[in-house]
């Protein structure tokens, strides 16, 4: 493995494909800034990515809160630390019908699904425009491409993620700066515990889900290649394809079915 003495900072480094994506960064010999807000998970982490003969720097924020996301930033700059590429990798959902669930929680999950993605994107694009290089990888998701009844503030934020994306790749194209979007499916990650989905009809079976390594690896490559969305599994793929065939009115209703509770409440 040839050393890269480059950093790549990655937030939700400690779990399910952001987890995933640091390990393919360190295979390769990158420099990992890795992000979380359980500091015993993170050190478990800069452990585990150390035997690969890399750098680790870990730093525990609470990127709910957008001074988190400055005073993150700021840590780097004192250190004279300038990550070559940004992964956005954290994000959350919550479940159920949007006239049912607590809104605070879903403000938080605004904050750190977009907020704190655009504050990490402007500083790192701010940083790295003068030096004319850098490589961002935003997870979106295929929900962004739907609407998502029992899902909405999810998918809505996802959606975001990937309009928004697409539109400052353009914008980058000839600064040296990359963006890539990587959209996956159902993977098999902690995210449906965190969004109290698990009684949803859509993972009533484990087996249909991805693995988190194929969908780092997908994402992995696509932004090596410059590329500007990467949609995760043929599966998926067709999936958005027929979606794109359609009325939003009649994906939202084949969703609302897919999503919705087993019991059918």
């Amino acid at each position: 493995m040839e050393r890269k003495n480059q950093y790549v900072l990655i937030t939700g480094a400690t779990s399910g494909i952001g987890y995933e994506l640091a390990k393919q960064f360190a295979k390769n010999g990158y420099d990992l800034i890795i992000v979380a807000r359980d500091h015993e998970e993170l050190s478990k982490k800069m452990s585990e990515f150390k035997e690969y003969g890399i750098n680790v720097i870990s730093i525990s924020k609470n990127l709910f809160l957008q001074d988190e996301v400055y005073s993150l930033y700021s840590e780097l700059k004192m250190n004279a630390i300038s990550p070559e590429i940004l992964v956005n990798d954290a994000g959350q959902g919550v479940y159920g019908k949007f006239q049912d669930t607590d809104i605070h929680r879903e403000l938080d999950i605004i904050n750190l699904n977009i907020i704190a993605v655009i504050l990490l994107t402007k500083l790192f694009i701010k940083d790295r425009l003068p030096k004319g290089s850098g490589k961002i990888l935003n997870l979106a998701s295929v929900a962004g491409k739907v609407p998502g009844p029992w899902h909405s503030v999810y998918h809505g934020t996802k959606a975001f993620v990937l309009s928004w994306s697409e539109a400052i790749h353009e914008e980058l194209k000839d600064s040296g700066i990359s963006v890539t979007t990587l959209l996956p499916g159902l993977t098999n990650t902690d995210f449906f515990n965190k969004a109290d989905m698990n009684g949803s009809k859509l993972i009533e079976d484990k087996d249909d889900l991805a693995s988190p390594e194929e969908v780092a690896l997908d994402g992995y490559n696509a932004l090596m290649n410059g590329d500007d969305t990467i949609i995760s599994g043929l599966k998926n793929k067709l999936s958005v394809a027929i979606s794109n065939l359609v009325s939003d009115s009649m994906v939202a209703q084949r969703v609302a079915e897919m999503q919705k509770p087993v019991t059918g409440k």
